[in-house]
């Protein structure tokens, strides 16, 4: 496995970036990924200043979400944001429930959608792919799956894979990746808490804490074609505790 990532979503509760970069780098975390909250306002040269605290902290930020939107309408200022950052693949990571397709044909024509907007990336040298949830993976009524149909009509898109929302969505990961597994280019590792549990942190857990079988997970993940994996969490009640529990147990899950 490659260096651990870490979503910078995870910490959006606990400003100040600079403390949340020098906790991750203090941790042994040496790579980020970035999302619309961190610079969806900056200018260049705030740009550039995150650059130099996170080279500071001994962090890459080699990925990052962007939204639907601003890929297709200013692909530009996208690519001019991941020059100055670093991030060399880029995701597109939701999409919001009145936007979402009810049909078959609507899935197909939002993939297209996507590989329309990802040439001007993929042209300049740049990953380019889609960030699941658990409603990809809730068949529609004639049977079909909204992942399947997204990348069959982008034959071009990778797939950075949020297990745990596969999980959440009532579907098997090991078969998903075994579908899709020359497509995955990066891994979101977060973990499910058990029924009942961390109400607080809307149901999720500490990666090792909850009922996502990373064990087994991690040795087949390792032999896709994904190059990133980040560490994840929706709503941690405590940031510090879930940023060090977390690395600890991927690092010794990975032997």
């Amino acid at each position: 496995m490659t260096d651990l990532s870490f979503q910078l979503y995870t910490a959006r509760n606990y400003p100040p970036l600079s403390d949340v970069l020098a906790l991750l780098g203090s941790l042994g975390y040496r790579q980020v990924e970035g999302f619309g909250g961190v610079y969806g306002t900056m200018d260049a040269d705030a740009a550039h200043q995150l650059k130099s605290e996170l080279d500071q902290n001994g962090l890459t930020m080699p990925t990052g979400h962007f939204a639907i939107d601003l890929i297709e309408n200013e692909p530009k200022k996208v690519m001019d944001f991941a020059s100055a950052l670093g991030v060399r693949a880029i995701y597109a990571p939701y999409i919001t429930p009145e936007m979402r397709p009810g049909d078959a044909e609507g899935w197909k024509a939002l993939g297209k959608r996507l590989e329309d907007a990802s040439k001007p990336f993929r042209d300049a040298g740049y990953e380019f792919g889609w960030h699941n949830h658990d409603f990809e993976f809730q068949a529609l009524p004639d049977g079909s799956f909204p992942h399947d149909l997204l990348f069959e009509a982008a034959p071009s898109l990778s797939w950075e894979m949020d297990v745990a929302w596969v999980v959440r969505g009532g579907a098997d990961p090991f078969k998903w990746i075994d579908l899709y597994k020359h497509r995955i280019s990066a891994v979101h590792v977060k973990d499910i808490a058990r029924e009942g549990e961390n109400r607080d942190e809307d149901g999720w857990a500490d990666v090792g804490y909850g009922v996502v079988d990373w064990k087994a997970l991690i040795p087949v993940l390792k032999s896709t074609s994904a190059r990133h994996f980040i560490i994840e969490h929706d709503n941690p009640s405590d940031l510090a505790r879930f940023a060090r529990r977390s690395i600890e147990n991927v690092k010794a899950l990975q032997g």
